[in-house]
């Protein structure tokens, strides 16, 4: 539903916080929510509220468990989801998901990192531009070591290629999300889907929303760099099937390659008497079946790509209850 600035339409919003290490920062985390779960107006006039504040335990190394349960019993608006064990933050911000019943969904970290009073802006954005999914876009550098700052901007700038849209370069864990989407996602996202790339199955209407990054709280860091390593790899592999077009792109190459060098020894042969020595023979024999064995590897990895989309769980279509617009409101 769009609405115009000042209507008394009041817009619900779930935030879900996937909870790893923080049973130092949760209590402050709270207490920055808890005068929004009072009815607020955003800078361009909506009427908003936080409904509900989801605290997914995702079995982390601390007492996380016995804050989320202080948390509780002291704020009326919070509510606990409880994971058997731990599934990574991916998985955790989709329970939560599952289990919003907000209007809009919101997902920011446990770290404090981000401001959740930002979260007006962001629906003033979504409004104004009838967006199903509005990034945070960080305007400050991220407090991290300037080496974990390059490699995460280099793995988005890939990530962006590989999917063909620029877009999903930018995507940041504080996201603002359609209830409907996020509902639809939690409910098809299959087991090792990246949560972005999801998001991207099934929106269309994407936009950036510039705010100012906060120092972390004092916590250790949840991501070594190995496991932002694995989330880069898993990243690849369900961007779709670009990467393993790849294969077959190297193979056609391949097999172009021995050809023209088949073509230009014959020429020297025939034309300018010269002789050819036994490796051209021998490279070209090289080159053309190892297009061959690429090419047959790549028309494999296509059927494969076709059973990892039906594996993964990736809709064909989803069906919402308002018109999705594709341009500002009139």
């Amino acid at each position: 539903m769009v609405v115009e600035a000042g209507s008394p339409v009041m817009h619900r919003i779930s935030l879900v916080v996937p909870v790893y290490r923080g049973e130092t920062t949760l209590r402050t985390l709270a207490a920055e929510i808890a005068p929004l779960a009072a009815p607020q107006q955003s800078p361009a006039g909506h009427g908003f509220v936080v409904s509900e504040l989801l605290l997914v335990h995702d079995c982390g190394p601390d007492r996380s468990d016995l804050a989320i349960e202080r948390l509780v019993a002291e704020f009326p608006f919070v509510r606990a989801v409880w994971l058997s064990r731990n599934f990574g933050q991916h998985a955790a911000t989709l329970a939560g998901m599952a289990s919003a019943t907000g209007d809009w969904v919101a997902t920011l970290d446990e770290d404090g990192q981000q401001d959740p009073r930002d979260i007006a802006r962001m629906l003033d954005l979504a409004l104004a531009q009838s967006l199903q999914l509005v990034y945070a876009q960080p305007t400050n550098a991220p407090p991290h070591g300037w080496l974990r700052n390059a490699a995460s901007r280099t793995a988005k700038a890939i990530t962006g290629r590989l999917l063909g849209n620029r877009s999903i370069g930018r995507f940041n864990s504080f996201r603002l999300v359609d209830g409907e989407i996020a509902r639809t996602l939690a409910a098809y996202c299959g087991n090792g889907v990246y949560l972005d790339v999801g998001l991207f199955w099934i929106t269309t209407r994407i936009g950036h929303c510039p705010l100012a990054l906060r120092r972390e709280m004092d916590r250790p860091s949840g991501y070594t760099y190995w496991k932002l390593l694995g989330h880069f790899w898993n990243l690849i592999f369900t961007t779709g099937t670009r990467p393993l077009r790849l294969i077959t792109l190297l193979g056609f190459c391949s097999v172009a390659f021995a050809m023209a060098i088949a073509a230009y020894a014959l020429y020297l042969k025939w034309a300018g008497n010269v002789p050819v020595q036994g490796w051209a023979s021998l490279l070209i024999v090289v080159a053309f079946f190892s297009g061959c064995i690429l090419t047959a590897l790549g028309v494999i990895a296509e059927y494969l790509a076709v059973t990892m989309g039906i594996v993964m769980g990736k809709p064909l279509y989803v069906v919402a209850t308002k018109p999705t617009r594709m341009g500002p409101p009139a």
